[in-house]
């Protein structure tokens, strides 16, 4: 993969359809795990101008920063779509800006969630389904 990301002005779809064969590149071959979640982080953040996005490994028998939205996504294994984070017991405010959530488990072939994808939005309803099916096939990847 080039250094520079190739971004196009389009729909959600369509950037993700760009982004991730260049996601795929660039995390392909590259067995440090760090090097791989980095990269993955700020590729998203960037094409998408996300508030924050981050992940967060499993640490033992815990989700580091393991309540909220993402220990529930991690309890559950399952993808959380949270439109409105107020609306969300039990939601930890990274910071008082964020208003929407997507949270997507890292699931080893075993079905064992080693880790999540947590990413915020300054808006609400924000996430969606297309949000889902495309950071599941990152994660899938890593």
């Amino acid at each position: 993969m080039a250094e520079d990301l190739c971004i196009i002005n389009g729909s959600k779809a369509e950037k993700y359809q760009t982004l991730l064969p260049q996601i795929k590149s660039l995390i392909e071959g590259e067995n440090d795990l760090i090097a791989n979640l980095a990269n993955v982080s700020a590729a998203l953040k960037e094409t998408f101008g996300f508030f924050w996005v981050g992940f967060y490994l499993v640490k033992g028998e815990e989700l580091i920063l393991g309540r909220g939205v993402c220990g529930t996504a991690w309890a559950k294994a399952e993808t959380l779509v949270v439109p409105d984070v107020d609306a969300f017991p039990g939601h930890i405010a990274c910071s008082s800006l964020s208003r929407s959530e997507i949270v997507v488990p890292l699931i080893r072939e075993n079905g064992e969630v080693w880790g999540v994808l947590d990413i915020d939005s300054e808006n609400l309803n924000t996430f969606d389904e297309t949000d889902a099916r495309f950071l599941g096939e990152i994660c899938s990847w890593l």
